[in-house]
């Protein structure tokens, strides 16, 4: 639904679809640690949902559109930043995603890891004409580098 829609509460609504949908998922086995795992997961990613949705709203009330690609107003763009980046788990906001790995079965870690980003990059695509390059780029840096750097500490 995301990937397709060309309107801001499609697009959300596909986000909410795709969280609500992994959830049982994360907390199948029923440990501890995987309930935590799944808490963590959905309150991180209802935080960056509301997030896209007051960009959204914001947006739409300073342009008059709800057109995915109409996205000018300068504080819209720098809170979708932020809650794409949540929701990809990208510095600063990645701290939430190790532990949500470590606490999932592994092909739920393979999806939460692969296809579960598709969406949010998809949105990151079709607004990039719009938001900040050197934001994005040092966003990018900055997970890449502090990544490989974390997870050579890495031992479980």
């Amino acid at each position: 639904i995301t990937i397709s829609s060309n309107h801001w509460v499609l697009a959300w609504a596909g986000l909410e679809i795709n969280t609500l949908a992994i959830l049982p998922m994360i907390s199948k086995s029923h440990h501890p640690r995987a309930v935590k795992a799944a808490t963590k997961y959905f309150l991180v990613q209802a935080a960056a949902s509301t997030l896209v949705l007051f960009s959204s709203m914001t947006n739409a009330w300073h342009t008059g559109q709800w057109d995915i690609t109409q996205l000018t107003n300068p504080p819209s763009c720098l809170i979708l930043t932020a809650a794409l980046a949540m929701k990809l788990g990208l510095v600063p906001f990645h701290f939430w995603f190790p532990e949500v790995l470590q606490g999932s079965p592994l092909l739920t870690g393979l999806l939460l890891s692969t296809v579960m980003k598709f969406p949010p990059i998809t949105l990151l695509f079709m607004t990039s004409p719009s938001l900040n390059p050197t934001l994005l780029a040092t966003l990018a840096l900055l997970s890449a580098a502090l990544g490989g750097w974390m997870g050579l500490n890495q031992t479980q």
